[in-house]
């Protein structure tokens, strides 16, 4: 196992701050204001699209996000210079939040205007849905699924490092294609360039479906994934990527 690089170990200790005080001064309520919540919420503050990528739901969150910072961000950031790395990190995880937000409308939209069109009042029902609550006759007026997308969507905010962690698994999947990678509950060695896309496409998968693993945001981990990618073939046609930021 390589060494820790100094822009990661900066990034792991932050995360780990942030961790720490929001469990200790649990009266200060960073889980609310410093988390990214849908903006028709009245807790959306803009400057959580930057935030969130530094608050996380539990101790096994936090450890699985920074042990992949450590282990796939540390080869980008000695083959790219600090620099380089910390704008390609904070990129994939802005990015990821703006995708994930951009996918919350689509199912916000789906079932407020299935609400509206029985007579409900979107003010009314986004107060309620507000205060963490909702109204089980919502149910009569759609399908479960878009019930439950539509108040995850409003009522959820998301927290954690992972959109930005994806976009530095696909970029280590580009650089270092033939690197083998495990997952834990599947401890046979499979390349990057077939282990990330595989991971990707699962989270599109639950994301697109009922049958997420939990409360996982799973479009910002496909948002962290394709603007790595973007970023990464932008990057190669203009030679970019030869290039250090130290």
């Amino acid at each position: 196992m390589g060494r820790m690089t100094e822009v990661v170990k900066h990034l792991i200790i932050i995360n780990v701050l942030f961790f720490v005080v929001t469990f200790v001064m649990k009266n200060w309520h960073l889980d609310v204001y410093l988390a990214l919540w849908f903006p028709e919420n009245s807790n959306f503050k803009i400057w959580q699209i930057v935030t969130h990528m530094f608050m996380h739901g539990g101790l096994m969150h936090i450890l699985f996000n920074m042990y992949a910072l450590f282990a796939f961000g540390s080869p980008l950031e000695m083959m790219w210079g600090k620099n380089k790395f910390l704008f390609f990190y904070l990129s994939a995880g802005i990015g990821a939040a703006l995708i994930y937000t951009a996918a919350n409308y689509y199912f916000y939209n789906e079932g407020m205007s299935a609400l509206i069109t029985n007579g409900y009042d979107k003010v009314e029902v986004l107060r309620i849905l507000s205060e963490g609550k909702y109204d089980t006759d919502w149910g009569q007026y759609m399908s479960p699924n878009t019930l439950d997308n539509f108040i995850a969507a409003v009522a959820s905010p998301a927290v954690g490092a992972s959109g930005a962690i994806y976009g530095v698994l696909v970029a280590f999947a580009m650089s270092f294609p033939d690197a083998r990678l495990m997952m834990i509950f599947l401890p046979i060695p499979i390349k990057a360039k077939y282990f990330v896309p595989g991971i990707i496409v699962m989270d599109l998968f639950f994301g697109l479906t009922s049958y997420s693993m939990g409360p996982v945001a799973h479009f910002a981990h496909v948002g962290g994934a394709i603007i790595g990618f973007v970023m990464m073939w932008y990057w190669r046609r203009n030679q970019f990527d030869n290039n250090r930021w130290n």
